[in-house]
């Protein structure tokens, strides 16, 4: 009895520690959703959750309201990060990367009430996972703690109430996930210097195939597959690169490309605007080309996408049977647009 009590005890103040720097968003008209403080006068929430840009209203920890204006967007983590005209809150306290099997709790504050709490476990990580706005998740948290109306924008917490995540519904259809601290944090960094975060982009549609054998020797390391490119956008990074259809990526940046994911991980801000080497197989041979990738503009979803708005790919095991068993195995086309 005093191990379940003491567990209980430890969760509740958990609860509390992380309450601390959970607040209310409202900045949609349907019901409010959840925020946490990044920094003394930041709060970082789900961008989905955050529809206006003007007239958006933070209720603080303590019942206090305050304005809230938007330092930036990134639609392609679904995160949003917000300015306070007045500042005093608790920045909360980030934790050790999550694993699996551990206990954590989702935070929300939907409402004046105060906040609200569910428990669960981390039950599988998964990624790097493409997004359907361009985006491109290193990670992300698949837990069992139900994610309440509201609780979008909110904490994902340790034992000792420390932020292992954020939790969002804006990425999987409607399914909620948590995004990794670590990577929001990140995020939240930019968007407060930059009020944006930059992704790369080269203008190719591509598909994945399997290098032929002698391809594999030439190249003198394991490597089973590249990406065929199938088209080029007209003036794109690609096109003045002098790349061709027929060409296969097999490496960028001085790292080898297997799939999509690799490319569109590796196509970070670090790299837009600046000549990269970019490794091809012509005809049998190795070849490596410099090529500068252009920005990427973010694009709303295409219509019929949107309902399911998180991958362009295969999804990860075990996703369509936690949320469905209806769920589609593809969310976009088979041929990706990096």
């Amino acid at each position: 009895m005093s191990v379940f009590k003491d567990l209980s005890n430890a969760m509740a103040e958990a609860v509390e520690t992380a309450g601390k720097a959970t607040v209310l968003v409202n900045g949609r008209q349907r019901m409010p959703a959840s925020g946490i403080a990044y920094a003394r006068d930041y709060v970082l929430t789900a961008n989905h959750v955050v529809e206006r840009d003007e007239d958006i209203r933070v209720t603080l920890p303590d019942g206090m309201e305050a304005a809230a204006s938007i330092a930036g967007r990134d639609p392609g983590s679904d995160l949003a990060l917000l300015k306070l005209e007045k500042g005093g809150l608790t920045p909360a306290e980030t934790g050790a990367a999550a694993r699996v099997g551990q206990m954590v709790l989702a935070l929300g504050r939907p409402s004046g009430e105060g906040v609200q709490a569910s428990l669960g476990v981390v039950s599988a990580l998964h990624g790097p996972a493409r997004t359907a706005r361009g985006g491109m998740l290193e990670q992300f948290i698949r837990t069992d703690a139900i994610p309440y109306p509201g609780f979008s924008g909110g904490p994902l917490v340790d034992a000792e109430g420390k932020v292992v995540g954020i939790n969002t519904s804006g990425l999987g259809g409607g399914n909620s996930i948590a995004i990794p601290a670590a990577l929001a944090w990140k995020v939240a960094a930019e968007l407060k210097e930059h009020g944006s975060v930059k992704r790369g982009y080269i203008g190719v549609r591509s598909q994945l195939v399997d290098l032929p054998n002698a391809a594999k020797k030439t190249l003198g390391r394991e490597q089973a597959q590249g990406l065929l490119v199938m088209g080029m956008e007209d003036g794109s990074p690609a096109e003045t690169a002098g790349l061709m259809i027929g060409d296969i990526l097999i490496g960028f940046n001085g790292q080898p490309v297997h799939d999509h994911e690799d490319l569109l991980a590796a196509l970070t801000g670090a790299v837009v605007g600046k000549a990269t080497p970019l490794e091809i197989l012509r005809g049998g041979k190795v070849e490596t080309v410099q090529i500068t990738a252009a920005e990427r503009k973010e694009e709303a979803p295409r219509r019929e996408h949107r309902r399911h708005a998180m991958w362009e790919g295969r999804m990860p095991r075990g996703f369509g049977r936690r949320f469905g068993r209806h769920m589609p195995r593809h969310f976009g086309p088979r041929n990706n647009d990096e």
